[in-house]
Parts: C-alpha cells; structure tokens; sequence
C-alpha cells in the first residue's frame, strides 16, 4: 500500500509497510530554559512550535501501528564520545558535560537528556542516543532499519539546519528517501529553517521532500480510506 503525499518538489510516494518516523532530538536540553540550547545564547521559545507538531505525528504513526523511533544527543559520562572539536566550539556558558540546572550537559542519563513530556516515547518505541549531529553516526540505525525492512523516514525534530538536516543527508546516502515534515521543525535562526527547507528539495530533491503536517495527514488519510 502506497500514500501519495502532496509535497514538494513533488509527489512523495510512502510504502505504508516500509516507513518509520524518526523524531530527532525534541530533549530538555535543547526545548527548555536552561538547558545546552539557552546556554548557547538562543532563544529556547523558537523551538517550541515543533513541539505540539511532533505530538501530532506521534499520535498519527501510533495509530497506523508504523514505527516510531527518537533520537537523543547525549555523551558517556567520561566524555569519550565527545572529542574537543566538539565540546570546545562556541562560548557557551556551559559545555558539554558541565553540571547545568538539568544536571550535566547533554549527558546519557540526565535530566537535560529527556525528551520532553508531550513526545515521551512509548513502550516499544526505539530511543537512539548519539554521540554525533547525525543519527546514524556510531549507532545502530541502520542496522535496525535494514532488519525492518524500513526504506523510508519521515522526519522531524530539531534543529533544522543541523541534527535534522545531517541525519537526512546520512539517510540519503543510504538510500533512504525521507520526507521532511514542515511544521514539526525548528531552528534557533528561523532563517536558517527556510534556507535549509530549500536546500533538502533543491534540484528535484537532492536530499529528500517538505511538506506540511495537514498534506502529510490527508494523504495517509485517503491511503486508508
């Protein structure tokens, strides 16, 4: 069974038995005040519209019965997932691994790590954590994909231009076609959100399809009825 999704640049074509939902990073440290995100000098509040969009997504694969599965950036303890070129950019006023109001900075384990209550992943539901942007990077994605016969990703989370917009570029490597969800995306620059938009369906979608969480519904809607 096939959904045809109105996105751009054009018609994204969705194998119902062969697509997952990947939600990546929507955690405390990047959503909430005090967290790596705010301690980076953004304005935390930006991101939160991808919230409520992400809970939509969740609620819609959840009744399909597809996949869903998250992502967490988050380190060891020690550090060793966490080389100097990554923990040492910036001037943040915490970095990486730092004692923060949610305890250590991007942290397995740690307060600031959760994903935020309203897409708490449920029983059953594959929680990835990864040391790098890319979901793919030192984990076992695509592993876990192959093994499920998943070829396609629909994509959300945060932030657009950098997790996100990385993990699309390694799952198009891949082989994966991925379909970014417009609305269930943000980033600390909202300019940075539009030109990277543009940049996935460039040139007849180099790295993958937008659409909007209304096209998205209404094609898996018609697909099921």
């Amino acid at each position: 069974m096939i959904a045809e999704i109105d996105a751009r640049p054009f018609t994204f074509r969705m194998p119902i038995d062969g697509t997952a939902l990947i939600l990546i990073d929507m955690q405390r440290d990047f959503l909430d005040p005090g967290g790596f995100g705010a301690a980076l000098g953004n304005d935390v509040c930006l991101l939160r519209p991808a919230v409520a969009a992400c809970g939509r997504l969740l609620a819609t694969f959840r009744a399909s019965g597809m996949p869903v599965i998250h992502t967490r950036e988050a380190h060891r303890p020690d550090l060793s997932d966490c080389p100097p070129a990554k923990r040492l950019r910036g001037t943040p006023l915490l970095r990486i691994g730092d004692e923060g109001p949610m305890g250590r900075i991007l942290i397995a384990g740690d307060a600031g790590t959760e994903i935020v209550t309203e897409c708490a992943p449920a029983a059953g539901e594959l929680v990835i954590d990864k040391p790098g942007k890319g979901a793919f990077y030192n984990t076992d994605l695509n592993r876990y994909l192959g093994d499920n016969g998943i070829t396609t990703l629909v994509v959300g989370g945060v932030t657009t231009e950098v997790c996100v917009q990385t993990t699309l570029r390694e799952a198009n490597d891949r082989g994966y076609d991925c379909l970014l969800i417009e609305e269930a995306t943000e980033s600390y620059v909202p300019e940075f959100k539009r030109v990277t938009l543009d940049m996935i369906r460039a040139q007849g979608a180099i790295v993958g399809w937008t659409c909007t969480l209304s096209a998205f519904e209404s094609g898996l809607a018609r697909c099921f009825h």
